[in-house]
Formats: structure tokens, C-alpha cells, sequence
């Protein structure tokens, strides 16, 4: 099974690049996107063989997350099932009968770490709605969480230090996450590896000089690691300021 997730960072206009491309060229059984800053109606995709998901924030052009998949699930979620939380079109929830399969969009802290405070608390009902569905079975999770775990998920740690994606707190919810019964596939095939990133700013040619953060995750829960096979960063794919993230799983 070949999974894929993509920050798109607004998909009309990726739409307007490469994007058609990018999906036919990975043909994945499952497409994530995060990001897509698109309500209902204001974007048609012929994906033909994909059944399509959508969960679109309330606010115009913003947030929004969508999945399309080749497996048709036996039941669709999108939102954690809290109030406060299911706005911004940031989760969507497949169950299959072997596995549930998740793509998630995380609050970004912003400038000044306003949001930061509301940030702990999504982490913690995330990580408990999370752990609830593990308890039922296998979990496979992906999308853009927000935060660069380790020093070597970003080139420039020390000077990034306390900045959003790279606080203290926001790094200490990923070890939760991550001890509450998860991996993180890329480091479990590759831990050592070094400039390896999915996120660079738009200023300072940071893409060209790859002074990037990585951001965008494949998580999943402990009893699928046998079934790991691959995980891969898409780093020479454009369109976005993001770039695609792979799985690679024996299900």
C-alpha cells in the first residue's frame, strides 16, 4: 500500500502547476492534502478510481484537508467529535476493516506563539482520540503536524529555538505522541538521515539552499512496524511550499 500527503498550501493554486501531474505520475492508494483552503463547490477533481473526502474549514480560505483513496472505507469522520476543534476542516477519519487511516492539518503556534496555549490543548485531545482508535486497531496517521520533533528535523535549530514548530512544548507533545504508541516511519528506516526536509520558507532561498524544517509526518502505531516497507520526501517536487510525503506498507 503507497500512501501520500502534501501540504498544497492552497489547492486552487497548485492546481494551476503541476498538481494533476504529481497525482497521476505516484498513483498512490491513498492522495492526502492539507492545507487545500477550498469550500465546497469551489473545486471539481476528475480523480477516476478515487473515492473522495473532504473536510473544509467554516473560515473561507483557509485550512481544509481532503483524502482520496482507491479503497473505499466502511465509515467516514472528519473532526475529533470536539466542539472547539472541528472548525477548521483539519482531520478526516477513515475506517477500514484491518486499520483506520487519518490525515491531520495541526494549528500552527504563529508568530509570537499566540496560538500556542490552544495548541497544548489540541495535542491532547488529538493524542486521546488517537490512542482511542489504537486501542480498536491499527492506525496509520499522516499530514503536516506543525513541528519539526528533533534537532535534526530543521538546518538551523539553535537559532529556531522557542520559534513555532520549535518550542519546547511543542516538541515535548510530539515525544508524547510518539510514546503513547506510535513511530515515525521516516526515522524508523532512516535515523541518522540529515537534510532531509519537507517544509522551506518562501524567503531567503531557503528551498535552493535547503534550509528547511521537516514537518509533514507518516506516523504509525506500533503494530504496524513488520509491515513498514518504505517511507520516502519528495523533496524534488514543487508546486507548494510543502512537499509530498510517501509510505510504503505491506497491507
Amino acid at each position: 500500500m503507497k500512501a501520500v500527503s502534501w501540504n498544497v498550501n492552497g489547492l486552487r493554486a497548485v492546481m494551476g502547476k503541476n498538481f494533476a501531474e504529481v497525482f497521476s505520475a505516484m498513483d498512490a492508494d491513498f492522495f492526502c492534502l492539507q492545507e487545500t483552503k477550498v469550500q465546497a463547490g469551489q473545486v471539481t477533481l476528475d480523480l477516476p478510481g478515487y473515492y473522495q473526502y473532504w473536510n473544509y474549514a467554516e473560515k473561507k480560505g483557509y485550512s481544509g484537508t481532503a483524502i482520496f483513496t482507491k479503497r473505499e472505507p466502511i465509515a467516514v469522520t472528519c473532526g475529533i467529535g470536539i466542539e472547539e476543534h472541528d472548525h477548521e476542516g483539519r482531520v478526516i477519519t477513515l475506517e477500514y476493516e484491518d486499520f483506520y487511516f487519518i490525515t491531520i492539518y495541526t494549528p500552527n503556534s504563529k508568530e509570537g506563539l499566540e496560538r500556542l496555549p490552544y495548541r497544548q490543548v489540541w495535542e491532547d485531545d488529538l493524542r486521546a482520540y488517537l490512542c482511542a482508535l489504537k486501542a480498536k486497531k491499527p492506525v496509520i496517521l499522516c499530514g503536516d503536524l506543525n513541528v519539526a520533533h528533533k534537532e535534526i528535523d530543521l538546518r538551523n535549530p539553535s537559532t529556531n529555538h522557542g520559534s513555532a514548530g520549535f518550542t519546547d512544548e511543542e516538541r515535548g507533545k510530539m515525544t508524547e505522541l510518539l510514546s503513547a504508541g506510535f513511530l515515525d516511519s521516516f526515522r524508523e528506516l532512516y535515523p541518522d538521515a540529515k537534510d532531509a526536509y519537507s517544509w522551506w520558507s518562501y524567503r531567503f532561498k531557503a528551498r535552493e539552499r535547503n534550509t528547511g524544517w521537516r514537518i509533514d509526518y507518516f506516523l504509525i502505531s506500533e503494530d504496524l512496524k513488520d509491515r513498514l516497507t518504505g517511507a520516502s520526501i519528495h523533496a524534488d517536487i514543487f508546486g507548494s511550499d510543502h512537499c509530498p510525503v510517501e509510505i510504503d506498507l505491506d497491507l
